[in-house]
């Protein structure tokens, strides 16, 4: 029995060595509880701007954003992002499952500026940057010049109904923004990596 037992520990040893690292050790980062290890102003941190994508292996699109959230929601460790319904991101994230939200460190602060002053239907912004697409295991797009990535699994998705609104502040702000109505997306951050 205990012959078994270390024989089993020995395999189970070796077969672990043998797993190659996933893409993104190779790509430098390390895998973080954003329960533990998120340190950033959650007030702040989309204030900031940062960078969203989604699509798959195929074709993918980011864009910088500003307004989000970070919580709990259902049990859930979750992050809110929204994206007005004209833009070309939009199509992405009807129709896949997860995205990511990046930062980016002040070296390529022009990444940000780009990514949310050019549309995606025009050429792909990535490949003018020279960024580095990479996939996680569920097949969601980032860069590797991003300096953390978190990947979020779609829970909820619904653009605003104006008939709710409360306040003047978002019918001032859709009575003159040609990119439309912004849909909210809530999702369960299932991975995060930081450099």
């Amino acid at each position: 029995m205990k012959k078994v037992s270390l024989i089993t520990a020995v395999l189970a040893i070796l077969m672990m060595a043998a797993v190659p690292a996933s893409a993104q050790e190779e790509n430098g980062y390390k895998k973080i509880d954003v329960r533990k290890d998120f340190t950033e102003n959650g007030f702040q941190w989309f204030h900031d701007a940062e960078l969203l994508a989604a699509g798959n292996k195929e074709k993918s699109n980011a864009m910088t954003i500003g307004w989000g959230g970070i919580g709990t929601l259902w049990g859930r460790t979750a992050l809110t992002v929204y994206v007005a319904e004209k833009r070309y991101t939009k199509e992405f994230m009807d129709q896949e499952e997860y995205f990511t939200v990046m930062t980016f460190d002040v070296e390529h602060s022009n990444v940000l500026r780009y990514m949310g002053t050019k549309s995606g239907r025009d050429g792909d912004k990535a490949a003018a940057l020279g960024l580095h697409t990479a996939y996680t295991a569920n097949g969601t797009p980032y860069y590797t010049e991003a300096v953390m990535v978190i990947e979020c699994k779609i829970m909820y998705a619904a653009p605003f109904d104006p008939q709710y609104f409360k306040s003047d502040a978002p019918k001032n702000m859709y009575a003159h923004f040609p990119a439309g109505i912004h849909s909210m997306y809530i999702g369960e951050v299932v991975n995060a990596w930081k450099k």
